[in-house]
């Protein structure tokens, strides 16, 4: 799951995106509403988080052109006010949900879960490809009736190829959906998650799901 957060106080969007990380979230900051609606546009995010003020494009008018610019992303706008006319304007600009500032990060998370819950309606909570099986809210997989332990990054991966089966996905793809903008592409890391994610799927079944496409990227299908 991506997550974009445009804040411009460095040390709440810091202790922000760090508790989204530890909860396996890719998280990309914008300090500014015109990079934050740059992002927003040129990137499929799972949720934004949107501070209403921000320098130059405010928070209500970044969610604005999201919208006209037929963003679909579920956007939570976070907000040191709790005017009922700017929840208001807010969620007619295109908002899902509003949160004021303080808050707690238990409810912050809630919040951001319900957010991308809302966006399994496009698809589906849980997803399937021949015998493998993704519960999307539970975060649990099984091929068969074998259950397959996934770290976090593993499940992100995984559930990116699924979302795409059988088409194929480039490496660019998966680096922009599976990890946040710091990701150093020079590293040979989507290599090894597509080793350990056979390992835990292909390994002892006759059928391989996770190939190869050659200088391209990676598909999952039970035809190589």
């Amino acid at each position: 799951m991506r997550i974009l957060l445009v804040e411009d106080e460095r040390k709440v969007a810091s202790f922000i995106a760090r508790a989204l990380r530890e909860n396996a979230y890719a998280v990309d900051v914008a300090e500014t509403g015109e990079h934050g609606l740059e992002l927003g546009t040129d990137t499929l995010y799972d949720a934004i988080l949107l501070d209403v003020r921000l320098p130059g494009l405010s928070g209500i008018e970044v969610c604005r052109e999201l919208r006209q610019a037929g963003v679909e992303s579920p956007i939570l706008m976070l907000t040191a006010r709790s005017l009922v006319e700017q929840r208001v304007e807010g969620l007619d600009a295109g908002a899902d949900d509003y949160l004021i500032k303080p808050f707690a990060l238990a409810e912050l998370k809630a919040r951001v879960r319900a957010l991308i819950r809302r966006g399994f309606h496009k698809t589906s909570a849980n997803l399937h490809y021949a015998d493998l099986e993704l519960d999307r809210h539970r975060r649990r997989a099984k091929r068969g009736s074998s259950a397959i332990p996934l770290t976090t990054k593993e499940f992100a991966f995984l559930e990116f190829l699924l979302l795409r089966a059988p088409e194929m996905v480039s490496r660019t793809e998966i680096i922009e959906h599976v990890w946040d903008s710091h990701f150093d592409s020079e590293t040979n890391l989507v290599e090894v998650y597509v080793n350990r994610l056979r390992q835990k799927i292909d390994h002892n079944h006759r059928t391989k799901l996770i190939h190869t496409v050659r200088g391209v990227g990676y598909r999952l299908g039970s035809i190589a």
